[in-house]
């Protein structure tokens, strides 16, 4: 697993890129392609670049924490 650059969740900027989703996942960063273009996950495109708003990707995260919680 990749070690991510951030060490809290203040310290994440408040709009992430691709590679920094990657960064905070620990996964590929193909990987983390195909999971910012789900249906569920909160990214925005502007133009070419994709970006995803901080405190959506901690409440998708908390989402699907719960869904597995839950499923369980």
């Amino acid at each position: 697993m990749k070690k991510s650059k951030y060490k809290s969740f203040n310290e994440l900027p408040l709009m992430l890129n691709v590679q920094d989703v990657s960064d905070v996942l620990g996964i590929g960063l193909a990987h983390t392609y195909e999971v910012v273009r789900r249906k569920d996950f909160p990214s925005i495109t502007l133009g070419s670049r994709i970006i995803i708003p901080r405190d959506k990707l901690m409440e998708w995260l908390e989402r699907q924490t719960a869904y597995k919680t839950e499923k369980y």
